[in-house]
């Protein structure tokens, strides 16, 4: 099995390969082509010229002689030609060996039979268009090529295959490079989730990519490790508080009943009422999770219906009104503009999560406190505000207010509570697709924000 820093780098290695094997064939083929035109074309002028040269020099002199062009010879010895100049009646006037090139070409780096069959050509040679003779241009190439035009051509095709060797090694080093860039973060995010499903929820990726989807990536999974965590540690926290919760009753009624046995405590209707209400707390608690068993439950009935909200919430603060005169809390509730705030939900269910709410901001506030509701409108929501001056919650706390049966360290202390109002609170509202905040200071106070979707 090979590494993805292997893999990508043998892709990209192939690709480039067979990419530069392309573009320096095209290249080359192309290069080659042009090339051959254009010593086509050169070639084409020098017939032309020495078709020109033979019949000037007839114009000159009249008629054909064994010196007629005959300096043109030197020239085509050394351009691997040869000239033969006849009359207009085919006969010979003078003629060039072609043994003689065949011999200047086997000297070269390549045997004859490479250079290609010798051939010949025929020109007209006319003077005022009448025909005065004629001349043969032969050659053992397709094409006339000089040593310089051969060298050139070589040249190029070197300077091709050495571009795409260089181009090669550059792009090689480039894509291992960025193999690299891919690699490494997914390497460091593959381990992270490893040692996630091994149970290492502290594990945390820290190298970072310019590839957004890679760095989406590696902020996902490490987001993904954070609630793992949160969830762990969370569920340490549940099963610790479950058992205080429990035990603390037990506890009680085992020590007194054991007392009462042993004949330590009188059985007096005092002590029994005592132990009657550790029952009934104990109760409570497990009623408490039965109401949250049923708000989780996804069977959970709504009955829908048109709330005012305004009216609703009026109701709540009245009911409370007696609870807090009697720790001197004052509760002010205050609605901005003259409107009515209606939405849709089962009124029994939205009327329990203000009076969880309320319950908490007077159990919770010291006594001459005050309680404040705002109901006001934000753009295509409806916002509820409940502030309290009361004791506030830790930070180390507020994560975690939500959860089942989580009570913060002072709120299990001071104050009677099972930890379980804002978990039904919660699911309540995420039935009702509503959602809930919170803000708090320790001994400052707390803020819940509820937000409702407005009835269009």
């Amino acid at each position: 099995m090979q590494s993805i820093s292997r893999r990508l780098s043998l892709l990209f290695i192939s690709c480039t390969v067979a990419a530069i094997s392309l573009v320096t064939l095209f290249v080359n083929v192309t290069v080659s082509n042009k090339f051959n035109q254009y010593m086509v074309d050169i070639q084409n002028k020098r017939y032309q010229r020495i078709v020109s040269f033979f019949e000037d020099a007839y114009k000159r002199e009249g008629a054909w002689t064994s010196n007629t062009g005959i300096e043109l010879m030197h020239e085509a010895y050394m351009g691997n030609y040869c000239l033969t100049l006849r009359d207009q009646n085919k006969r010979l006037v003078w003629g060039m060996n072609p043994n003689d090139i065949k011999s200047q070409l086997s000297m070269g780096m390549m045997p004859v039979q490479e250079k290609g069959v010798y051939t010949t050509k025929t020109f007209k040679l006319k003077e005022d268009g009448k025909l005065v003779g004629y001349v043969d241009i032969g050659q053992y190439n397709s094409v006339l090529l000089t040593e310089e035009d051969q060298n050139f051509k070589t040249s190029i095709n070197k300077s091709i295959i050495a571009s795409g060797v260089l181009t090669l090694v550059i792009i090689g080093a480039l894509s291992l490079y960025f193999s690299r860039q891919f690699s490494i973060p997914i390497l460091e995010v593959a381990k992270l989730s490893v040692g996630l499903s091994k149970g290492n929820f502290d594990m945390k990726s820290n190298s970072k990519s310019n590839i957004k989807e890679l760095e989406d990536l590696r902020n996902s999974v490490n987001i993904l490790a954070g609630k793992l965590n949160y969830q762990d540690r969370l569920r340490k926290k549940l099963v610790s508080d479950i058992s205080h919760e429990i035990r603390t009753p037990l506890n009680v009624l085992q020590n007194n009943l054991e007392a009462m046995i042993d004949g330590v405590y009188p059985i007096t209707s005092e002590k029994l009422t005592y132990l009657n209400e550790e029952v009934i707390r104990f109760g409570k608690l497990i009623n408490s999770l039965n109401n949250l068993k049923e708000f989780e439950a996804e069977s959970t009935k709504l009955n829908y219906e048109p709330i005012v909200l305004d009216e609703l919430i009026s109701d709540v603060c009245k009911d409370f009104y007696l609870a807090a005169e009697k720790k001197k809390i004052k509760i002010d509730y205050h609605i901005h503009g003259d409107k009515h705030y209606t939405i849709t939900g089962d009124r029994d269910k939205i009327k329990q999560v203000f009076i969880n709410l309320m319950s908490n901001a007077l159990k919770f506030s010291y006594p001459e406190g005050r309680v404040e509701i705002m109901l006001f409108e934000n753009q295509q929501q409806i916002v509820v505000e409940l502030i309290d001056n009361g004791i506030g919650i830790n930070q180390d706390d507020l994560p975690f207010i939500f959860e089942r049966l989580y009570r913060g360290d002072k709120s299990r202390k001071e104050i009677e509570g099972t930890g379980i109002g804002l978990t039904i609170v919660k699911n309540i509202l995420q039935l009702h697709n509503a959602s809930i905040a919170v803000e708090s200071k320790d001994a400052k106070g707390t803020k819940f924000t509820v937000y409702f979707s407005k009835i269009d």
